[in-house]
């Protein structure tokens, strides 16, 4: 009997309902996305793309929009966890926390650092009993984070070798200014730092946003190439950050321009960042198993 294919999952994508009226940052002036998105929407996208399940990742920071989040899970088999929010600094956090991990498909929590008003929010002590709460629920720590935060990021990490982390977007580069930039050695030096430390994970998603319009695969590839040699392809997990990849590209194009990418790569590694890599870190302990059929 042959070995199943590893899963293809996109492990960062979100949905919404305008009407639940917790999206702050969801104006109309963004018309690409300004309307609901909900799985019947996704779905036609990760068929065609050969994609058997997804991980729904908080886009409000309520823990109203979580069960909301958790809700279509339930409903959904293709859904294979949530990554949701709650108040990390609130008194009884870890009550609140098992709680919410009593849902076996809660798999992770994104504080929404990048527009918190501190940069070193994650650093107060006041986080202390929701982390450890976190690690013994087998919960994932999502940094939704800008290269200004990677320096508290890593204060974070080398703080909590126990807590799995991962950091959304490779912490969003600004790769609309190049490589040349004077914004790209501090974002190398942070990620060079960050990735010293094994338990710390980051995703491909989230790029297309931050390229100038018409950008192209060779526009990013000086990203993923450093993220990819000191993070390497076990720690690296793709995702798409639909539907907000609406604002500068469509899914299939992000979908060929990452094959590109990883194209000279091994097909394990490709395997592993595609889809194996988000089921060991999210779904080893938690949420559903990922589909079997390959891309």
């Amino acid at each position: 009997m042959t070995a199943a294919p590893p899963p293809r999952i996109d492990a960062h994508q979100h949905f919404w309902a305008l009407s639940r009226g917790d999206y702050g940052w969801l104006t109309p002036a963004m018309a690409a996305i300004h309307r609901d998105f909900g799985p019947g929407d996704l779905a036609p996208l990760l068929r065609e793309a050969g994609i058997t399940g997804s991980i729904a990742v908080q886009a409000a920071p309520t823990e109203a929009e979580t069960r909301y989040l958790l809700g279509i899970a339930a409903a959904e088999s293709g859904v294979l966890g949530v990554v949701g929010w709650s108040d990390l600094e609130a008194p009884d956090a870890p009550d609140n926390l098992r709680r919410l991990a009593a849902d076996p498909l809660l798999v992770g929590l994104r504080p929404m650092l990048q527009d918190l008003p501190d940069d070193d929010w994650l650093l107060r002590p006041a986080l202390l009993p929701a982390l450890e709460a976190m690690q013994a629920l087998g919960l994932v720590f999502d940094a939704l984070v800008k290269p200004r935060h990677l320096p508290h990021l890593l204060r974070f990490a080398e703080a909590h070798p126990d807590l799995p982390i991962v950091i959304d977007h490779l912490a969003k580069p600004a790769i609309a200014e190049g490589p040349g930039s004077r914004s790209w050695q501090g974002w190398a030096d942070g990620m060079a730092a960050l990735a010293r430390l094994p338990h710390v994970h980051c995703k491909l998603s989230g790029l297309a946003t931050e390229a100038a319009p018409g950008w192209t695969a060779g526009d990013l590839r000086p990203y993923l190439a450093l993220a990819l040699g000191h993070f390497g392809p076990d720690r690296m997990i793709w995702g798409s950050d639909w539907p907000v990849l609406r604002m500068a590209g469509t899914y299939p194009g992000w979908c060929a321009a990452t094959a590109s990418l990883l194209a000279p790569l091994p097909p394990g590694a490709q395997a592993g960042i595609l889809g194996g890599n988000a089921a060991r870190i999210y779904l080893g302990k938690r949420g559903r198993q990922g589909g079997q059929e390959p891309c």
